[in-house]
């Protein structure tokens, strides 16, 4: 078989375009496969598919996949048409995209590597830029979108994601139901997110169901503005509510470490501070005994302890009467118990306790957005952080929209 024959069946190129040459360049560790389109055949416009009058010819290359340890480059001549509604247009070539300098396959591979490693990887395995990396980045996630039909989203889960240090910030939107992100926004005003639920098309922001998500002001106010009945369907997560519990205990268990030192010369909270943070069902058997005696003592951190277990026990409720019955119930245990840090998670407990209930009843938690985040946080890590949002917002898409990102292969195949 003749090296020309040979790549037209390995690039699958069928008429009107056909291999003319291919040459090998040894010292530039370099295969170069011309390709020319037939002059007789007839232009179509892209837009429209029109047959019409050719305009001028381009000669354009895109990197190919390596044969055996040489890099592969494709050659053509690609004509542009002169269509009378449409204008002049660079016809569309079966082995690569629009705008891209690399074949659809090449471009495939990359995709697939990125998945698993930084752009700065993937960019030393092929021998590219970071930018080249990143622009196969840019037009998966844009074909991705693209291809995307939006869909009502029942359960929305809302969380931010710190973007750079100095307290900034991104919102990630979650469809739970699918488990994709659906869109990142470029911080967590209510202005923004109030923007982004306008924007959705008629009738999907009625369609939610319910919304998890911390107590963050900004959220609150923008979903109570802009869902019909949000007051039902705002949902606070139950993680965010014992994750205050537990920063006011350990603040009032260091203070009592340290007082308990100075006035004794040792304190019984010496090392026990994740025995306190920890659910008492996961307290391993060799430290049980010990940790529950402490826990029946007369010290201020035992105290905030069975409150923290408490608050975790009123999640399992089915009825909403019974459910606020025994938060308010323990409200009032809270506003008696003369510990500062407590008595401030509780006001703002009862702030917000109609989202607890509807957390209960809905029977929802944000722990899917949590694991999304933390997804996030190791992308970032991996990039050793991102200089733009934009670029931030690309990468999370990339891994975690459920786009569809491949370019065509059908040519290939």
């Amino acid at each position: 078989m003749q090296d020309k024959d040979l790549y037209s069946q390995i690039l699958g190129i069928t008429q009107p375009w056909s291999v003319v040459d291919v040459s090998l360049n040894l010292p530039g560790k370099q295969v170069t496969v011309s390709i020319q389109r037939d002059p007789k055949s007839v232009l179509a416009c892209p837009v429209c598919g029109e047959p019409c009058a050719g305009y001028d010819t381009k000669v354009r290359s895109w990197r190919h996949l390596d044969t055996c340890q040489l890099q592969t480059v494709l050659k053509a001549e690609v004509p542009r048409a002169s269509c009378s509604v449409h204008g002049v247009h660079q016809i569309k070539v079966p082995w690569g995209e629009p705008g891209s300098p690399f074949t659809a396959m090449f471009e495939a591979m990359v995709i697939a590597w990125l998945r698993a490693g930084s752009i700065k990887d993937v960019a030393y395995l092929v021998g590219l830029t970071w930018d080249q990396v990143d622009g196969v980045m840019e037009r998966a996630v844009r074909r991705g979108l693209e291809r995307r039909k939006e869909k009502p989203i029942r359960l929305l889960g809302l969380d931010e994601t710190s973007y750079q240090k100095h307290h900034e910030y991104v919102t990630i939107l979650l469809d739970r139901e699918r488990n994709v992100v659906v869109e990142v926004l470029d911080d967590r005003l209510k202005n923004t997110l109030a923007d982004w639920l306008q924007s959705r098309p008629p009738g999907h922001v009625q369609a939610i169901e319910n919304i998890t998500m911390d107590m963050w002001p900004a959220y609150i106010n923008a979903l109570l503005e802009n869902i019909p009945g949000a007051d039902s369907k705002i949902c606070f997560d139950r993680f965010h509510v014992a994750g205050h519990f537990s920063k006011a205990l350990d603040v009032i268990r260091s203070e009592e470490h340290r007082e308990l030192r100075k006035l004794q010369g040792k304190s019984p909270l010496l090392r026990t501070k994740h025995h306190w943070l920890r659910s008492s069902r996961n307290i391993d058997n060799r430290s049980r005994r010990s940790f529950f005696a402490l826990t029946k003592t007369k010290l201020r951190t035992a105290r905030a302890w069975a409150i923290k277990e408490t608050a975790a026990s009123l999640w399992s409720y089915v009825n909403k009467g019974s459910a606020e019955k025994a938060w308010k119930c323990l409200l009032s245990w809270i506003s008696r118990c003369r510990l500062s840090p407590v008595v401030k998670v509780g006001q703002m407990v009862r702030e917000h306790l109609w989202g607890i209930l509807n957390a209960i009843m809905h029977k929802a938690n944000n722990a899917m957005s949590e694991a999304k985040n933390a997804g996030i946080q190791k992308i970032k890590s991996r990039a050793c952080g991102f200089r733009s949002r934009a670029r931030f917002r690309r990468a999370i898409l990339f891994h975690f929209g459920g786009l569809n990102l491949m370019p065509e292969l059908s040519a290939f195949w």
